[in-house]
């Protein structure tokens, strides 16, 4: 059985992520839809041309990982595409954040990525692909975003790593970088939408584009999807100047 794994698929970019997969894939006799929310999930699901399956998860929860694993165990599918969209972020000072903001950030974005990776290879073969869900903050530091940021540069620079230790499989890495989306993610991070800076407003992408781009990028083998004028500026810039530290050191 071949299935696709969509992570975060209750709302923002999982669920778009499911909708475009829903129309592009051929070959995949299921796509499984993964968060924490069900009535989203089944309400997506029941939207979708491919049958689909909702598993609610916790994927910070080990207990519920482990849990996961075992069904794949007892499926033994072969998965076609791993998208990891699952993330949370907390805008604000890093001395002012919470204790609890910051582990959720580590928690989801770091270690439960890493987790259902891990998890989701042995299932995987040539022709396979992950989308991992990174960002255009990965690529510069950000006060107020400090943590975020850092955790969205480790997505970037495992997906990187990875893209070039799975290439003799023929499976294909492809890490997500856009700039501020507009999806329920930023009402989450900021509170109140008043608080982001005016030149994040006037950039903001729109989550449709963003996915069909990473979509395409993917099937071309791409290991970053940047979206947006100013994130591949940016994104460009920040390449160049590593170029410049290599050869210097």
């Amino acid at each position: 059985m071949n299935i696709a794994i969509i992570t975060g698929a209750s709302s923002g970019m999982g669920m778009e992520f499911a909708r475009q997969l829903d129309r592009n894939l051929r070959k995949t006799d299921e796509i499984w839809l993964l968060a924490r929310r069900r009535e989203p999930m089944e309400q997506l699901a029941q939207t979708m041309h491919n049958k689909a399956k909702t598993i609610v998860i916790d994927m910070t929860n080990e207990k519920e990982m482990a849990q996961f694993k075992e069904v794949l165990a007892i499926s033994n599918p072969k998965i076609t595409v791993l998208a990891n969209c699952a993330g949370v972020g907390s805008h604000g000072e890093f001395f002012k954040q919470s204790s609890e903001d910051v582990s959720a950030m580590l928690r989801l974005n770091i270690m439960a990525l890493t987790q259902m990776t891990k998890i989701c290879l042995p299932y995987m073969r040539r022709g396979s692909r992950i989308i991992q869900f990174s960002s255009g903050a990965a690529f510069v530091p950000q006060a107020a975003f400090a943590v975020y940021a850092a955790t969205k540069s480790y997505v970037y620079s495992l997906s990187r790593a990875l893209s070039r230790e799975l290439q003799g499989r023929g499976i294909s890495v492809t890490a997500v970088c856009p700039g501020p989306v507009n999806t329920p993610f930023l009402e989450h991070a900021y509170g109140d939408l008043s608080r982001m800076g005016t030149l994040k407003k006037l950039t903001m992408a729109k989550t449709e584009c963003v996915v069909a781009k990473a979509i395409a990028d993917c099937r071309m083998g791409k290991s970053v999807s940047v979206c947006g004028l100013p994130v591949k500026l940016l994104y460009f810039a920040t390449q160049s100047v590593q170029n410049v530290m290599q050869r210097v050191m």
